[in-house]
């Protein structure tokens, strides 16, 4: 389990279209949001990321750099940049499992073809979406088992308006004994 105010596991992928992404050496003013999709057979992730890059804007005026980023392919993350049509948003592809599961994201295996009439990859990640400080901390995140009930973007953006403007701490972060 990741903990809130402690370093998060190394991160670099290969991007579509905006090099390497590496979180160690590509830190944002503010902070990096960093978007674990399912991959292109999944209908939900498309539909969250077309939010995604439609909120893109919003996010670079705040100092936060997004990366979405999934196990899949550079191909099939192509096919996916390609139906989302939006060129600014930075799209990872080939992410190992390992470092998936690193993050604390659930790992699941094929069902076969989806209801798009997509195959589900043999192994691929569920969704996960965390906020890193500059410094590589954790500040926020959010893991599902399910391709449902995501956090919403716009509630995204408030939430670090305010965390900024009043200075918030990461929580969560006490992981010492519990009282009996």
């Amino acid at each position: 389990m990741l903990i809130p105010r402690q370093t998060v596991p190394a991160l670099a992928v290969p991007t579509l279209s905006h090099g390497t992404f590496n979180l160690a050496t590509d830190a944002a003013e503010q902070f990096s949001l960093v978007v674990f999709y399912r991959g292109l057979h999944c209908p939900i992730c498309h539909k969250y990321l077309l939010e995604l890059g439609r909120l893109l804007p919003e996010f670079t005026k705040r100092g936060v750099k997004v990366i979405s980023l999934s196990s899949d392919t550079e191909e099939r993350a192509q096919a996916m940049a390609d139906k989302l049509n939006a060129p600014d948003l930075r799209v990872g592809h080939s992410l190992p499992l390992e470092v998936a599961r690193a993050w604390g994201l659930y790992i699941s295996a094929s069902r076969g073809t989806t209801s798009i009439g997509i195959e589900e990859p043999a192994l691929f990640s569920e969704p996960g979406v965390f906020i890193v400080r500059p410094d590589a901390t954790l500040y926020y995140g959010a893991v599902q088992t399910m391709p449902f009930a995501r956090p919403h973007f716009d509630e995204l953006i408030a939430a670090l308006d305010f965390a900024v403007a009043k200075s918030y701490p990461a929580r969560g972060e006490y992981s010492g004994a519990l009282p009996q």
